[in-house]
């Protein structure tokens, strides 16, 4: 997992090479008049824009979860969150079986710990990163870019 500010992001291109394309995206857009829903780039990039309530740590962690083909780039455009974090190899109750559909797993385990993203801040999540993101109160604009490994 990494935690930065999006004027940082350039430094993480060499990372992964879908990370070129999710930042070239970003420098060629006015993110904040990007409306909710989903663009597709291309079959290794997707972008999906959120504007939506957000809830409780409960709620959140009833699909505490990872990915195993997608890297998420997320990035906060209006308000803040909570996330909750824990390494995936330290997981031990899965939830159901790996969707490969939907590119995602589920567990039962709880975080190991909480941080809060701001404003004109991301968070990338791996496969190994198992994220329980959208906790607080009021609402939040913020895109999730998801970047096939």
């Amino acid at each position: 997992m990494i935690i930065d500010q999006l004027s940082q992001l350039q430094k993480y291109i060499h990372l992964h090479l879908g990370f070129k394309k999710a930042v070239d995206f970003i420098e060629s857009n006015n993110l904040d008049t990007l409306n909710p829903g989903e663009i597709s780039i291309d079959e290794s990039l997707r972008i999906i824009v959120i504007h939506d309530k957000l809830v409780s740590k409960e709620i959140s962690i009833a699909a505490f979860e990872c990915h195993n083909r997608n890297i998420d780039i997320q990035i906060i455009l209006e308000g803040s969150e909570t996330i909750g974090w824990k390494p995936r190899n330290t997981c031990i109750s899965a939830k159901g079986e790996y969707s490969a559909e939907k590119d995602v797993l589920f567990f039962n385990d709880k975080p190991d710990m909480y941080f809060q993203l701001q404003k004109g801040q991301f968070g990338i999540y791996f496969p190994n990163d198992v994220h329980a993101p959208m906790i607080g109160e009021g609402s939040i604009k913020k895109i999730v870019m998801k970047v096939l490994v």
